[in-house]
C-alpha cells in the first residue's frame, strides 16, 4: 500500500495541497503544524459561546487576543498629516463591548473603508489583534474580524454549534482562519488510528479517537468538549508512559557488573572518620542506591534532595562501594566552578583516604582526580594517565570528561550532577565509556513534584532525600520593595553591613554581567508586558559591585565572580570567599548550586523578580549553610499587586522546595517547566496538564508497565505503534533522554 495514509498527508505539497499554498506555509513556519494528523491535534485552547462574551475588562497588554463583542459606536475622522497635508487623512474609531467593558479598535487610510460599511452599532463579529495602550486606554489597531451572522448559510455551517472554538493563534494566522482550516480536514478524522488498547478504552468508558477529534473541534454542548478532553489526555499521558516504559523495559535487558562494596573496604573506612551519623533519608536512600548496584543490570536512579539535604554525601558512598568492588566512578558537574567546588569537598571529606599511592594515603586509599577543559597539559596527561590505569578511583569533571581522548581502566557509575543542565548524548558519550554500561546515579536540587518526575525522568526510579541534616540553620526570607519604599533597600544594605561585623559573609546576585555588546537579535525579543512596563535592563553585576563598593558596601571587600571570568580566576575567586578573604561577593547565578561556604549568611538578590521560583529557592540555599541563621531579601521594583510580587511573596512564605515546585508549574505553562525534555517533541503536551492531571499520569504509567512487560514490541497494537513514531521520530526519540 503506498498511497499516504490520511492523517500523514502534508498540508502543503507541490501538486495539490490540502489547504491553500500560503495558509499552509504559514502553519508550518508559525504553528510547526506540517501534516493533516498535526492540524487535526491543534486542539481550540479554549470555547466562547454566542450568547456569551469574553471579559474585555481583563485582556492583557501586548498579547495576541481574539475577542467576541458587538459594535456599540462607529466614527470617522479626518485630520491633516505628513501624507495627507490637506485633512485628507482618514481614522475610522470603534468602540465594541461585552458588558464587562469597552475596547477600541483603530482603522487608518485605505483601511477604514471595508470596517466603516460593516462595523455598524449592533453588529457582532470576532476580533483578533494585539492590545495596546494608547491614551491611557487599550485598543486593537487595525484588528482581523470575521462578522457572525446568523442568515448567511456559510457562515452558521462554519460556526455550527452554539460553541465557537478559539484556537491558539499568530498574528499572521488568525483563530478563525485555523478553525475554517480545521473543519476542512475534519472529515479525515474517521481514520484516525487509535492508540489506546480496546479493553483499556472500554474499561475506562473514554470516547474512540475519531470520535473525540470531532468533539474537540466541533462541540455542540460542553459535555462533548469534557469527553474530548478526557480522551485526548489518555492518548498524550499513555503514549508518552509507554515510550518511557519502554526504554525502562530496554534498561533492564542491558548487562552491567554489579558492584558490591567489600565488608572492610573504603567504604567503612570513609564511613568511620564521618564526624556525624546519616540522617534516616540519607540511609534509606543509600540503601536502596546499593541494592541497585548490586544488580546485573545497570542502576538508573534520580536522587532528588533539597538545597543542603545531603545529596553529595550520598553520591559520595555509592561512588567509594564501586570503587570498593574494583571499579571506578565519574562525576559529571555542570561547570568548572562546580567541578572545582565537588572535587574540593570530595576530598575534605575523605582526607587520607583520597591520597591513594601517595605518601600518607591508607591502605584502602584511592585517587581523586579532577579533569576539566583549562586544566595544563601537564596536569591533564597525569590525569588522563590515572584513569586508564585504574590508579584513580574517582574522577570528577566537566563535560571534558566525556572526550574521546578519556578512557576509563574499569568505569561502574556515573554520577550526573544538575541533570537538566546536561545533554542526552552527553550521558550517552559517558555512558559508552565502561566496557559494559555503568550504573547511573541523576542528582537535582530542584525539587520536581511527583507528576513530574514520572513524565519527565520517566525511564529514572526515584529516591528522594526530604530531610535537612542536623546543624543546617532556617533560612529567613523578605521581599525588599525598593520602588515602594526606598528605607527598605537602604536598610538592607546596613543589615549586611551588620552579618560582615559580626565575622560573616554576603552573596548579592544581579540577573546580568554588565560588559555585553547590544545583541541587536536580543533586542528584538518579545518582552512580556512586565518588562515592558519598566523599561530599564536588569541590573548587572559590574555596575552593582562598583556602586555598592562606593555606595552602601564602602570599605568592605567586594569582588565579583561571573560566567565570563577564566576558570582560574573564578576559582581564585571562590578560594579567596571560602577562605574569608573577601567579605561580600557579588555574582550571576553561577553559584545557584552547589557552592558551600558555610560562613556566608545572607544573599541579597536584585531584580529578584527576573528569575524563576525554584532558581530563587536554589540561590537561597547557598546561605544558612553553617550554624548561624541565613538571611534571603528578595529586591524588585515591581508593583505590589503584580504577578511577579506574588511569586517572590509566594517564595518568602515557604522553604519548602516541592510546594514552590508547584506554584512554579501553576503559573508557567509546563512547557517552560519540562523545558528541554519536551523539545523537539512534536506531540508535546497539549491538553494533559502535568499538575492537575496527576491520577491520569499515574494510572496511565501503570498501565504503560504492565502492557510493555507483556508485550514489549508491540506487536498485537499497531496503532500505539503509529502514535509512539510521531512522538518519537527517531532523532527525536533522545528527546525523552531528557536535555
Amino acid at each position: 500500500m503506498d498511497l499516504v495514509p490520511a492523517l500523514q498527508e502534508p498540508l502543503k505539497q507541490p501538486l495539490k495541497s490540502v489547504l491553500g499554498p500560503a495558509t499552509a506555509k504559514v502553519m508550518a513556519e508559525h504553528l510547526g503544524l506540517h501534516t493533516v494528523g498535526d492540524l487535526l491535534h491543534h486542539y481550540p485552547r479554549r470555547y466562547e459561546e454566542r450568547g456569551q462574551l469574553t471579559q474585555l475588562a481583563e485582556l492583557p497588554m501586548d498579547e495576541h487576543v481574539t475577542v467576541v463583542a458587538q459594535v456599540a459606536d462607529a466614527r470617522l475622522h479626518t485630520f491633516a498629516s505628513a501624507k495627507a497635508p490637506r485633512g485628507k487623512g482618514q481614522r475610522l474609531e470603534v468602540t465594541i463591548t461585552d458588558g464587562s467593558g469597552r475596547l477600541q479598535l483603530v482603522f487608518f487610510g485605505n483601511g477604514v473603508h471595508k470596517p466603516h460599511k460593516e462595523l455598524l452599532p449592533g453588529t457582532r463579529a470576532m476580533f483578533a489583534g494585539k492590545v495596546s495602550v494608547f491614551n491611557r486606554r487599550l485598543q486593537l489597531a487595525h484588528p482581523a474580524y470575521e462578522l457572525l451572522r446568523g442568515d448567511s448559510e456559510e457562515t452558521v455551517e462554519s460556526w455550527a454549534g452554539a460553541l465557537i472554538p478559539i484556537y491558539p493563534a499568530t498574528a499572521k494566522l488568525e483563530s478563525w482562519k485555523i478553525g475554517k482550516a480545521v473543519q476542512t480536514v475534519l472529515p479525515t478524522a474517521q481514520e484516525a488510528l487509535d492508540p489506546l488498547p480496546p479493553s483499556l478504552r472500554e474499561g475506562r468508558g473514554l470516547v474512540p479517537l475519531p470520535e473525540a477529534l470531532l468533539k474537540i473541534h466541533r462541540p455542540h454542548t460542553k459535555a462533548d468538549i469534557a469527553d474530548a478532553r478526557a480522551r485526548l489526555k489518555w492518548d498524550e499521558a499513555f503514549v508518552l508512559q509507554v515510550a518511557l516504559a519502554r526504554r525502562r523495559y530496554a534498561d533492564t535487558q542491558l548487562p552491567a557488573v554489579p558492584r558490591t562494596p567489600r565488608p572492610d573496604g573504603l567504604l567503612t573506612a570513609f564511613d568511620d572518620r564521618l564526624p556525624f551519623t546519616l540522617t534516616e533519608g540519607q540511609q534509606k536512600v543509600s540503601e536502596e542506591i546499593f541494592d541497585d548496584l548490586a544488580t546485573e543490570h545497570p542502576m538508573h536512579r534520580l536522587l532528588q534532595g533539597e538545597v543542603g539535604s545531603g545529596k553529595t554525601l550520598v553520591a559520595l558512598r555509592a561512588m567509594l562501594a564501586v570503587v570498593d568492588a574494583g571499579g571506578q566512578a565519574a562525576m559529571l558537574a555542570p561547570t568548572e566552578v562546580l567541578a572545582q567546588q565537588h572535587h574540593r569537598s570530595v576530598t575534605e571529606m575523605m582526607g587520607e583516604l583520597a591520597e591513594g599511592g601517595m605518601l600518607g594515603g591508607t591502605e584502602h586509599a584511592t585517587k581523586v582526580v579532577l579533569l576539566t577543559g583549562s586544566m595544563g597539559a601537564a596536569a591533564r596527561r597525569q590525569a588522563l594517565l590515572d584513569l586508564v590505569t585504574g590508579e584513580a578511583g574517582i574522577v570528577i569533571g566537566t563535560h571534558a570528561l566525556i572526550e574521546d581522548k578519556v578512557q576509563f581502566h574499569d568505569l561502574g557509575l556515573v554520577v550526573v550532577d544538575e541533570q537538566h543542565r546536561f545533554g542526552v548524548e552527553q550521558r550517552d558519550a559517558l555512558r559508552g565509556k565502561g566496557k559494559q554500561p555503568p550504573h547511573l546515579l541523576v542528582m537535582t536540587a530542584t525539587p520536581i513534584p511527583r507528576t513530574v518526575a514520572m513524565t519527565v525522568f520517566g525511564d529514572l526510579e526515584t529516591s528522594v532525600l526530604d530531610q535537612l541534616p542536623a546543624g543546617r540553620s532556617p533560612i529567613a526570607s523578605h521581599v525588599v520593595p525598593a520602588a515602594d519604599k526606598p528605607h527598605f533597600l537602604t536598610r538592607a544594605w546596613e543589615r549586611v553591613r551588620e552579618e560582615v561585623a559580626n565575622g560573616h559573609q554576603a552573596y548579592v546576585v544581579c540577573p546580568r554581567i554588565g560588559d555585553e555588546e547590544d545583541d541587536p537579535k536580543k533586542a528584538g525579543k518579545k518582552k512580556s508586558p512586565e518588562d515592558e512596563a519598566e523599561k530599564r535592563p536588569p541590573l548587572a553585576v559590574l555596575d552593582v559591585a562598583d556602586q555598592l563598593g562606593r555606595g552602601p558596601l564602602q570599605g568592605l571587600r567586594v569582588e565579583v565572580l561571573h560566567g565570563r571570568m577564566h576558570p582560574d580566576d573564578k576559582d581564585a575567586v571562590m578560594r579567596r570567599f571560602a577562605a574569608g578573604e573577601t567579605d561580600v561577593l557579588v555574582a550571576t547565578t553561577v553559584i545557584e548550586v552547589g557552592v558551600n561556604v558555610p560562613n556566608a549568611t545572607v544573599m541579597v538578590i536584585m531584580d529578584a523578580d527576573r528569575f524563576g521560583v525554584s532558581q530563587l529557592h536554589q540561590l537561597r540555599g547557598r546561605v544558612g549553610r553553617g550554624s548561624a541563621p541565613g538571611l534571603c531579601l528578595l529586591v524588585t521594583e515591581m508593583p505590589e499587586a503584580s504577578a511577579a510580587r506574588q511569586r517572590l511573596n509566594a517564595v518568602a512564605a515557604t522553604l519548602d522546595g516541592f510546594e514552590l515546585s508547584r506554584i512554579d508549574l501553576e503559573q508557567r505553562r509546563e512547557g517552560d517547566v519540562l523545558g528541554q525534555a519536551q523539545s523537539g517533541a512534536r506531540s508535546s503536551l497539549r491538553v494533559l496538564a502535568v499538575i492537575e492531571d496527576e491520577e491520569v499520569i499515574a494510572e496511565a504509567r501503570q498501565e504503560a508497565t504492565a502492557l510493555v512487560t507483556a508485550d514489549p514490541e508491540l506487536e498485537r497494537l499497531p496503532g500505539l505503534r503509529t502514535a509512539l513514531d510521531a512522538l518519537l521520530d527517531e532523532e527525536r526519540e533522545q528527546y525523552l533522554e531528557k536535555g
